[in-house]
């Protein structure tokens, strides 16, 4: 009789080199690649392509929340950080020196000038031990002189052999006594260089996991190439998980290029957190979101209700529930029927439903609260000259205009709102291609510049034209046409630049004016009153400049005030919390 095999309750299975393919954990947020590649694009613009390295090197991963990479550059520091111990506590770098100097006055010594002159300036050099000196004293000669010039070779590469040691002696603390001659000293010193920059790259990837930033050709000096292989893979995980995380956060890859692109989706995700991000620093500052009165007569239903009242439209009844109360009603007290209304064909049933007879009183309606929410027409007007560089400027400009393009499209989605870049000329552009606005470079240095082109000769073009200057005129001209065209009176301009206007135009005559004139000023003023004219108000937000001064400051309040408006002070970080805050407090004052 054959004994029966136990049960052992199914397979064992044995996992071996278990590698997980997903990590950081799932529980950890994964980077935001979207707001990195738009930083990326907002410093950048279209001038550089969003390469894989780039976008890498914008994010922040730690290596801690990868299984083994803290723990292996940890290992790696180590191992030369004891490499370097050893070397500095075996030799000593005295001897080297001394033998430095006598070689340098050996080879000064030996040189033969083939003129008094020629000695003259070769004493003077080598007492003051200059290697720039003996350079220039090589060029004068080398051309009449050769053996006296390749005599000054020799002597110019022991000098230099001298300054290494020198700095050998002077830049590691060696307590060692192994002496070093003049070539091993050199040898040494280059070793703990590399030694030191490799210990730079180790830390650095350990904050932030960035591999591709060790030089792993000079690693493999030091450590085993295992230990190389490792990072190798472990730089092709990071690679993956980079890769696959900017594909959910809505990077395209470009096919042609290589790299990537910025889609729609990966601009709402920026503009969301970037509106968060506006919004909690004013809440932090104490100057948080309160939303003002917004019931009144308006086109916008709210989900609350309220019985009916005397002169309420009927178009915002609220049909079901009306009925639901002439129903409750009728049920409570049905109404007599009048005589004669009952046909005979009801009489032959003995019966009339009552469902056929609903009587609705004035009691009976309810009615919606509505939200009064008129329209507000806005236009900004982006400053891009080329003094709009300093400081990043231009980078603050940019993500106010995507802040405020967010808000509007989350709350107040019937708002009109326009963009428009400002340099010589005044250009409208749609958010899609804010990110990519860079301040115009400058292409004269004159201090001086007084220049006037007829812009209606088929032979002049944009492009011929110094792009650098700043033309408020044109830009507030086409923001009025754009705004004239909405229908609401609650028009406004965000002017957006750093000083004084330094261009207009006086028909189809261009000016370019520098230092900024008075006629620049009376076309742009002129373009204000127009402005005031249509009731169209203009804020200027004034950042500051390294040119920036009283009369820029005071142009800016005559132009503010001619429509009413304010003028803002404001740091570039500042920006897109001031234009947000006061462009949701002038829609609090228009719906109260």
């Amino acid at each position: 009789m054959t004994t029966p095999k136990p049960n052992l309750g199914g397979l064992i299975h044995t996992y071996q080199r278990y590698d997980p393919q997903r990590f950081p954990s799932p529980t950890t947020p994964p980077p935001d690649l979207a707001s990195a590649a738009l930083e990326h694009m907002l410093a950048h613009g279209s001038t550089r392509h969003l390469s894989d390295e780039d976008l890498a090197d914008a994010i922040h991963l730690d290596p801690f929340q990868i299984a083994g990479l803290g723990p292996s550059l940890d290992a790696l520091i180590a191992m030369l950080e004891e490499r370097k111990r050893k070397i500095l506590e075996t030799y000593d770098p005295k001897p080297a020196m001394r033998n430095a100097i006598e070689d340098y006055l050996d080879v000064a010594g030996n040189i033969d000038a083939p003129t008094p002159k020629l000695r003259d300036l070769l004493d003077k050099s080598v007492r003051a031990q200059s290697i720039p000196d003996l350079e220039r004293l090589w060029y004068h000669a080398e051309r009449e002189h050769k053996p006296f010039a390749r005599d000054l070779l020799e002597l110019i590469e022991t000098l230099g052999d001298r300054y290494e040691v020198e700095e050998l002696d002077a830049r590691w603390p060696f307590t060692g006594r192994e002496p070093l001659d003049v070539q091993g000293a050199i040898d040494v010193k280059e070793e703990l260089e590399t030694i030191d920059k490799l210990l730079e790259q180790l830390r650095e990837a350990l904050k932030n996991a960035k591999l591709a930033i060790i030089d792993l050709g000079e690693l493999r000096r030091f450590v085993d190439d295992a230990d190389v292989e490792q990072l190798q893979e472990f730089g092709r995980q990071i690679q993956h998980y980079i890769e696959e995380q900017a594909e959910l956060q809505g990077l395209e890859r470009d096919a042609e290029r290589g790299g990537y692109q910025l889609s729609p989706k990966a601009m709402r995700l920026f503009q969301g957190k970037l509106l968060q991000e506006v919004f909690a620093n004013l809440e932090a500052a104490r100057s948080g979101r309160h939303q003002g009165p917004i019931v009144g007569e308006g086109a916008v239903e709210l989900p609350r209700t309220r019985p009916y009242e005397f002169g309420d439209s009927p178009a915002h009844m609220d049909v079901p529930n009306t009925i639901t109360n002439a129903a409750i009603r009728n049920a409570s007290a049905p109404p007599p029927l009048p005589a004669g209304e009952v046909s005979s064909a009801a009489r032959r049933r003995g019966s009339v439903s009552s469902s056929l007879r609903l009587s609705i009183s004035s009691e009976d309606i309810s009615i919606h609260d509505t939200r009064n929410s008129p329209k507000c027409a806005t236009s900004v007007l982006m400053d891009m000259s080329g003094s709009m560089r300093w400081g990043g400027q231009y980078i603050a400009a940019k993500r106010m205009a995507l802040a405020l393009d967010a808000l509007i499209r989350s709350e107040y989605p019937g708002d009109h709102l326009s963009f428009f870049e400002m340099y010589t000329f005044a250009k409208p552009t749609h958010v899609s291609r804010i990110a990519e606005l860079m301040p115009k470079p400058v292409t004269t240095r004159d201090p001086w510049v007084r220049l006037r082109v007829d812009m209606s000769r088929p032979d002049v073009t944009e492009s011929m034209i110094h792009p650098h200057f700043t033309n408020i005129q044109h830009a507030l001209k086409l923001a009025r046409q754009t705004l004239g065209a909405q229908d609401t009176p609650n028009r406004q301009v965000f002017l957006i630049t750093d000083g004084l206007p330094t261009a207009h135009f006086e028909e189809e005559k261009l000016y370019l004016l520098y230092p900024p004139d008075p006629l620049t000023e009376k076309a742009t003023m002129r373009e204000a009153m127009l402005c005031a004219r249509e009731n169209i108000t203009i804020n200027i937000f004034l950042v500051p400049s390294w040119s920036q001064d009283s009369e820029d400051i005071a142009f800016a309040h005559r132009l503010a005030e001619t429509t009413k408006g304010r003028v803002f002070f404001t740091a570039g970080q500042d920006l897109d919390r001031f234009v947000l805050w006061d462009y949701v407090s002038n829609r609090r004052k228009i719906i109260g």
